[in-house]
């Protein structure tokens, strides 16, 4: 039996004989009866907290505390808070109770090997842990004795993965975001926009929409909560999202779009639901049930995450369990479709919990908790790719990043390099805080050893900066296209609908809407894709852009400021969507869907509108032959739109060669802006 002892036991079993369990009595307090009065009263109180059903550890922990003040060699009070703490924020402070407990009695209760084979488990300190795990088998026969054993190897598993995971660990700073978001009470839940602008969170602090306590929980109701960063890349002081979302119960944030206009609410609804909120302008509206294509009677749902065309949400449930991997596994759901929800599969659901979805803006990776697969305890975060039409096998995200206590609710910004979870560390503000993981690169230089003393004798040694090599960073594979919609003549943000194509398919991929007040817009563009983008407004004409992004294409962020001409006369829109095979008039497939927006404009929306199609070249050439392409171009679109039902009376074809440039023909950008087809309205 001694060699399944760990080091640590074995010295508490050397100085046991030293240890006595001191009992709250009387002969043990002749001389300091008050202070046993009120250690007594501590404990009736933590006691009624403790053994009710079910017990509430958060009531009892300070009461316990109180008592051990007065006695710390108690072995049921150290025991008792240990267990507490293992069911606390606080977890790893449960092992040196526990290991008290157990040197002022090993029998103080049965299941004493087994709480400290946790405590050593949470304090990451796995070979030690394996041990006491080993040393709390059950009995053969016991009474569940099955599943006891079931749990032990599981968590033996856990210390294992840990041990490996230990060993390389994920190059990556951690660092506590801040007051101006953190707080004593808890913080969790960050939710973000892909650029990193905004950040919602969910917190139990006062100073919310009820700003009540919660009877049976104690501390604060949930209320959400929002930050934006600073032009100094700072996070400002959070406010309150206020009482259109927060009501006087718990409310909490699960999930934003890409955009930051639309998003999830988990509500204590039956078993617990999903409800989604819409940005109108600077508020938000009322949050209503996602409907019970998500939300089961009995089912609970506790996380989703929008994907980046925002047709596809994914979410977690408990529900189904015919087509369950069991308990809470990830589902997904075309919201725009009829069909049922789809269980991600085995790959990724496991016989365990998952939750915490979360989809990356580049559409084909996700992350999410499991406490399955090689988790190294709880909840551990989890990393997945969609290729060749099945998800890859979850990577665990390793350790810092993961600990042996519950890791959950992660999300990435768009450029991969910044992470934000919640955790409990030594330099949280008082609870659970929210911290961001900076993926190792330029911003911040790897560092091993901050400090290295060459000369210790001195009384102010000489330090050497360690740096670690250099690493390179794989960035995301999407591009984020922000900006401002306004109108063209005014200058006034206006709200129009943002329409992605794929045009080597000629199909809609999403459809957004910029804000109503500040005419903001933000969409994310998976690489891979050649994108027709267009903004449209009635009353105006539309507005195309093209991005053609290769496979693999690295992240980038641009910035489109897009004002929409209204349609009068002699307003001209480029239409950057059309394409011609090189130095011919013949026009690519690619140019498919902008020819039919044109021909729905003419022929639906504006049936007696009057058009000019003209080309123009940069200045690459002789200017004649120049002047005769872009003629011959602009008349196969002509050539288009006739044969497609508008009337030739109403469009005319000019061809202008180099002699319209719209920017300079000395660089490579300026001459391939110049190689363009417009349209000119002519009369409506």
């Amino acid at each position: 039996m001694l060699r399944y002892l760990s080091a640590s036991l074995l010295l508490l079993a050397a100085l046991h004989g030293q240890a006595q369990n001191v009992e709250f009595t009387k002969d043990e307090f002749k001389g300091d009866k008050e202070s046993l009065k009120n250690a007594q009263k501590e404990l009736k109180e933590a006691n009624s907290w403790y053994e009710t059903d079910p017990p509430r550890y958060e009531q009892a922990l300070p009461h316990f505390l109180a008592a051990q003040q007065v006695n710390p060699n108690n072995a049921q009070l150290n025991f008792r808070i240990g267990h507490c703490y293992l069911n606390s924020t606080y977890k790893s402070k449960a092992l040196p109770y526990l290991q008290k407990a157990y040197q002022l009695d090993p029998q103080v209760d049965a299941r004493i090997r087994y709480m400290l084979g946790r405590g050593l488990h949470l304090n990451a300190r796995w070979e030690e842990a394996i041990a006491e795990y080993k040393a709390a088998q059950p009995a053969p026969g016991a009474k569940n004795a099955t599943a006891q054993q079931n749990d032990i190897r599981k968590k033996i598993q856990e210390c294992e993965s840990g041990l490996a995971l230990m060993k390389t660990p994920t190059r990556a700073f951690i660092d506590n975001v801040g007051p101006a978001i953190n707080t004593p009470y808890p913080e969790y839940g960050p939710v973000i926009t892909a650029d990193e602008s905004v950040m919602l969170f969910t917190s139990r602090r006062d100073g919310g929409v009820g700003d009540e306590k919660d009877p049976f929980i104690g501390g604060y109701f949930e209320d959400i909560w929002q930050s934006v960063k600073g032009k100094d890349g700072q996070w400002q002081q959070a406010k309150n999202l206020g009482p259109t979302v927060n009501t006087k119960g718990h409310d909490a944030v699960v999930a934003l779009s890409p955009d930051g206009q639309k998003l999830v609410t988990y509500v204590e609804d039956g078993a617990g639901d999903l409800y989604e909120a819409d940005l109108k302008g600077a508020a938000w509206n009322k949050p209503g049930s996602l409907g019970r294509r998500i939300n089961g009677g009995q089912s609970h749902e506790s996380s989703a995450a929008y994907a980046p065309n925002g047709r596809m949400l994914y979410f977690v449930s408990n529900g189904s369990p015919e087509s369950s991997r069991g308990g809470h596994d990830i589902w997904r759901l075309d919201v725009e479709g009829k069909g049922k929800a789809e269980n991600l599969g085995s790959v990724i659901n496991t016989p365990y919990d998952e939750d915490g979805i979360f989809v990356h803006p580049d559409g084909k990776t996700i992350y999410f908790s499991s406490q399955g697969h090689n988790s190294m305890g709880g909840y551990d975060i989890f990393k997945s790719e969609w290729k060749n039409g099945q998800w890859t096998k979850p990577e665990n995200l390793g350790w810092p990043i993961n600990t042996p206590d519950d890791d959950v609710f992660f999300v990435l910004s768009a450029s991969g390099r910044h992470g934000y979870f919640a955790s409990s560390r030594d330099d949280s503000q008082g609870s659970r805080d929210i911290y961001m993981i900076t993926f190792l690169g330029p911003e911040k230089p790897p560092v091993l050893s901050s400090e290295e003393p060459l000369l210790a004798s001195r009384a102010a040694p000489v330090r050497q900066t360690l740096l670690a090599p250099a690493v390179p960073i794989a960035t995301a594979q999407v591009t984020i296209l922000k900006g401002t919609v306004t109108d063209a003549d005014s200058k006034q943000p206006i709200e129009a609908t943002i329409e992605l194509v794929d045009n080597a398919l000629n199909q809609s991929i999403a459809s957004f809407k910029s804000n109503s007040q500040s005419g903001r817009y933000l969409v994310s563009l998976p690489s891979g894709v050649n994108y027709g983008i267009v903004v449209r407004k009635e009353g105006y004409l539309f507005h195309s852009e093209n991005f053609d992004l290769p496979a693999g294409a690295a992240y980038s962020e641009v910035v489109k400021d897009i004002p929409l001409k209204k349609l009068d006369v002699g307003a001209k829109v480029v239409l950057n969507n059309i394409f011609f095979d090189f130095d011919k008039a013949t026009l690519r497939k690619e140019s498919t869907a902008e020819l039919e927006r044109l021909v729905q404009l003419m022929t639906t929306e504006y049936p007696a509108l009057r058009i000019e199609i003209s080309g123009h070249t940069d200045n690459v050439g002789k200017a004649e032959y120049n002047k005769d392409l872009s003629l011959r171009r602009a008349k196969a679109v002509v050539d288009y739109l006739t044969a497609h039902g508008v009337a030739a009376a109403r469009l005319t074809s000019a061809g202008y060669g180099d002699t319209q440039p719209v920017a300079p023909n000395t660089t490579k950008e300026g001459r391939q802006l110049n190689r363009r087809t417009e349209f000119k309205v002519v009369a409506k």
